[in-house]
């Protein structure tokens, strides 16, 4: 499995990501907002498969992507505890 910090490190799996939170959407819909090709579209989606924070669900020819919510959820809440520890540090001085 894929490191999701790395994953989200990219300006285009970024986008992505905020396209798919509008809801599930297919593949050749989210190859046809962006400027790049088909294949590298399709790399960027892998590595957030593998990175778990998009799911991947096939209805006859289609491959449909939607976000991990629980995935998120559990970055975010890593995030944040960082920066409570920090404020906690500062509050302490």
């Amino acid at each position: 499995m894929g490191c999701p910090y790395k994953a989200i490190a990219d300006d285009t799996r970024r986008k992505i990501l905020e396209f798919l939170s509008q809801g599930e959407t297919a593949a050749g819909e989210i190859a046809g907002k962006f400027e790049i090709s088909k294949p590298a579209i399709s790399n960027h989606l892998k590595i957030l498969k593998e990175a778990d924070i998009v799911s991947e669900r096939k209805v006859r020819q289609n491959r449909l992507y939607s976000l991990n919510g629980e995935k998120i959820e559990n970055m975010k809440y890593y995030l944040e505890s960082l920066t409570e520890n920090e404020r906690s540090s500062m509050r302490a001085q």
